[in-house]
């Protein structure tokens, strides 16, 4: 299982690449969006600002390449903290910008969807599914997992929203559009509980 970490200059590769091949992966750290089409599985990090990342999206050629590949070919994505919020169809961080748009939603500062508590939400908390899912399996309800955040995903439907994290309101901790996967939390540095999530992505089978 050869798996694409989608190098755009904003993400924690190394910790990403290294949970993977733990897990047995083979693992390319893609310096060019060409890369993405020898592979079996693309991952997304990020780290930072949403509009910044859109334009190391957009600029390079990535967005483009993705959409291809994700989209056309149905290879499957994982997005993760920042690279699960661009998958959205826009971001509210400096001004209102456009997303990947591969899952109907917005992305919102927490405290306009009503969160109280200290922003960034840096930490431990337990994950609430809402459905059941292949991301989920043999990981239990309510696991932990590890978050740094001030933004959260708001999908517009239901349909798409897997699990939940509290920190003072309900915060979009996974989605999923088909082949699409996005986590809020930081699967690679979540313990065992991530590293069952990445092994359960690495795993599965597009219908």
């Amino acid at each position: 299982m050869k798996i694409a970490v989608v190098n755009y200059g904003m993400g924690n590769l190394a910790s990403v690449r290294r949970a993977f091949e733990d897990i047995g992966a083979e693992v390319t750290v893609a310096n060019h969006p060409a890369a993405l089409y020898d592979a079996n599985r693309i991952v997304l990090p990020g780290v930072g600002a949403f509009t910044e990342g859109m334009e190391c999206l957009t600029g390079s050629g990535w967005a483009s390449a993705l959409h291809e590949v994700v989209i056309q070919q149905g290879k499957p994505l994982l997005g993760i903290c920042l690279g699960m919020q661009m998958l959205a169809t826009s971001g509210h961080e400096g001004g209102e910008t456009n997303g990947l748009g591969f899952i109907p939603g917005k992305v919102r500062r927490l405290d306009a969807i009503g969160c109280k508590l200290r922003i960034p939400h840096v930490g431990w908390n337990d994950v609430s599914y809402r459905k059941a899912d292949v991301l989920f399996d043999g990981i239990p309800d309510l696991s932990d997992f590890y978050f740094v955040h001030s933004f959260a995903f708001v999908p517009e439907s239901q349909e798409h929203l897997i699990a939940t994290t509290s920190y003072d309101c309900d915060v979009t901790a996974v989605v999923r559009s088909g082949n699409v996967f996005g986590c809020q939390c930081h699967p690679e540095k979540s313990s065992k509980a991530g590293r069952q999530l990445l092994r359960n992505f690495m795993n599965y089978v597009p219908c």
